[in-house]
């Protein structure tokens, strides 16, 4: 009886490890399967990506080199046909590449395709610009339009849908990748229950792939750069490896946003802005060294961290970032031209990443509201802030009291025969304890905020009133006004403007509006729609501050504008300085030329006067012919 039941526990025994021998091949099996099938996701991931990025490069130096040659239209003997043959050739190779990567017989036919079409194009190229060096601009042209530029079109958007459909695929894939990884981590749990040895079989495959999807997922897949938190978790590391050698460098982290992306994003299209934001990312990578890390943080914003480098050395390398954007965006047949706001924090002994962080975003953003490129924190940054909301609070409450904000008149003098030709009025607060505040530290703040639209209301209020009751008295004295950018592109800012002229009785042609020119640069579309719908009222309209900005000459000359005025900084040293002069001479012809007025400003002494007289200048303002006055006084000088 013994015997018989040792028997079955033996039988039983034998059972049990014959299951577990047969769960054990069995798991086996599915594991390796199982790893099989990742591995072909996560390589279908990567070919994927490979292919994404080579139609992308192909299209984009497809779309640059029809840049070129739209260029050399225009400029024949320009830079751009000296770039022409170079990315022509490199074009040519990109098409080429794409064969390589292409998974199907149809793709590689129609990557062959392409290739052909862009080596034959080279032909017509060199005919093309043979008739320019001939001087058959016509002919030269014709080819242009019905050779070139369609055949250019045809081949960017072909691979621009063939990169698109590998983007979709490997979307899917990344998807598919990161689901299979979580269930084979599954799976190894219960391996793991049943043997050491499954397990340790299941680990040694999952642990690479595991990598392979980490560091996907550790990618921003637009630009190809770290995403936020690989840079947070570089930065991190960055810190707790740092020395507590006051003589080390240390750690600065560079926050970069690009001024005006979402405009070009919300008027030319998602697909435009990718474009944009991959390029930007390739900017700021070239610009840096190999041992920084640069990342995209989300959106329109990117990281830098700079390792074991002298803080004092950062204006160089912030220096170096603005002249990278300094250069347009070509974007196929789409030239776009934007500028970026830097911050700068310099990592202090008891700084974590978020401190740090912090600190760059806050500089960032007091360059962005200063429109100034960069701007580097400090200890006395947090207190800034403080102050500047505690003036914003004075500012909404001195919104309220109609007693605290008054306004100055500077006049206006004409050159020819020194009659006053009208004023600009410029804003004055008393604060009921500080006393005066310059203009200077409150302005900046209600342009950050939507305050900045009451304040202007309130201005253009006090000066058509102030031109009403010289009317009364029998004088017509136009009054100019500086409107801000926000005022301006808010859509409501022309209908005020009529309620103000109706209710105060001034016609709209004693009324000037002076924008500067960074206005126009900000959004020029609604810009110009705003000031023609201005200017159907009447109403004058100057560009200010002229030359202090990026200039630009065809805006100018779509500009609905009636005036023009030099900037003080031109005009002070005019008659010391011959650069200053030609400027201001070269500023008067443009713009008489356009059919402009122009205005000189910063007007000292009177052989200035003489000299703007002499270069044809229809109007001067300036200490040497009055300082801003109340109206009381300003009656008097009339």
């Amino acid at each position: 009886m013994r015997r018989r039941g040792r028997d079955g526990l033996r039988r039983t025994r034998r059972w049990v490890i014959a299951s577990f021998i047969v769960s054990l091949t069995l798991l086996s099996g599915f594991s390796l399967i199982d790893d099989r099938r990742h591995a072909a996701i996560v390589e279908d991931v990567v070919l994927d990506g490979e292919r994404v990025t080579a139609y992308q490069h192909a299209a984009y130096l497809s779309a640059y080199e029809m840049s070129l040659i739209q260029a050399t239209a225009d400029n024949p003997d320009g830079p751009e046909r000296q770039r022409l043959l170079a990315v022509d050739d490199e074009t040519y190779r990109a098409t080429l590449a794409i064969a390589q990567v292409a998974p199907d017989g149809r793709d590689v036919t129609e990557a062959g395709t392409i290739a052909r079409r862009q080596a034959n194009l080279r032909q017509v190229i060199i005919w093309y610009l043979s008739l320019l060096d001939r001087g058959e601009t016509a002919k030269a042209l014709s080819t242009l339009e019905t050779v070139i530029e369609p055949t250019y079109q045809r081949n960017t958007d072909r691979l621009l849908s063939l990169r698109d459909r590998y983007q979709q695929r490997y979307t899917q894939n990344q998807a598919a990748a990161r689901q299979d990884s979580h269930r084979l981590v599954r799976d190894g749990v219960i391996a793991f229950a049943l043997s050491l040895l499954v397990l340790a079989l299941f680990a040694w495959h999952t642990r690479a792939h595991r990598r392979q999807v980490e560091a996907l997922a550790a990618t921003d897949m637009l630009t190809g750069l770290p995403n936020r938190a690989a840079f947070t978790s570089g930065l991190q590391k960055a810190l707790s490896a740092a020395r507590p050698d006051p003589s080390d460098p240390g750690i600065t982290v560079l926050t970069v946003n690009i001024d005006g992306f979402r405009h070009v994003n919300d008027q030319l299209g998602p697909h435009i802005g990718d474009r944009l934001l991959a390029e930007a990312g390739w900017r700021l990578s070239e610009v840096v060294r190999d041992s920084d890390l640069v990342a995209r943080t989300g959106g329109d914003e990117f990281a830098i961290l700079l390792r074991d480098l002298d803080p004092a050395r950062t204006d160089v390398v912030a220096a170096r970032l603005r002249e990278a954007f300094d250069q347009s965006f070509h974007l196929g047949d789409i030239t776009v031209d934007l500028e970026i706001s830097i911050g700068a924090a310099t990592a202090a002994p008891d700084d974590d990443v978020t401190t740090l962080l912090g600190h760059a975003d806050s500089a960032m953003h007091d360059a962005k509201q200063q429109h100034d490129s960069f701007r580097r924190f400090n200890g006395g940054t947090g207190q800034d802030s403080a102050d500047r909301l505690t003036l914003l609070g004075d500012l909404r409450r001195g919104l309220t009291d109609d007693s605290q904000f008054t306004l100055h008149y500077q006049p206006k003098v004409s050159l020819t025969d020194g009659s006053l030709s009208g004023v600009e009025a410029l804003a004055r607060w008393h604060h009921p304890t500080r006393g005066p505040v310059p203009p200077g530290q409150f302005v900046p703040v209600l342009e950050t905020t939507s305050l900045i639209h009451p304040f202007t209301e309130r201005v253009l209020t006090i000066a058509l009133q102030q031109a009403r009751t010289w009317m009364d008295a029998g004088h017509r004295i136009p009054v100019a006004v500086n409107v801000s950018t926000r005022s301006l592109l808010e859509e409501s800012f022309p209908g005020r403007v009529a309620a103000l002229l109706e209710s105060s009785g001034v016609p709209g042609e004693l009324l000037c509006i002076e924008i500067t020119e960074h206005t126009v640069l900000s959004d020029p579309t609604t810009t110009i729609e705003a000031l023609r719908r201005v200017r159907e009222l009447g109403v004058k309209t100057s560009i200010d501050d002229f030359g202090t900005g990026y200039s630009s000459l065809t805006y100018l000359k779509l500009l609905p504008v009636d005036e023009l005025k030099i900037d003080r900084s031109f005009v002070s040293d005019m008659v010391a300085d011959a650069s200053s002069h030609a400027l201001v001479a070269s500023a008067v012809d443009l713009a008489h030329n356009l059919g402009l007025t122009v205005v000189a400003e910063g007007v000292e002494d009177d052989p200035t006067a003489k000299a703007l007289g002499g270069l044809g200048c229809d109007t001067a303002q300036g200490y040497h012919f009055a300082r801003p006055v109340p109206a009381g006084d300003l009656l008097l000088e009339v």
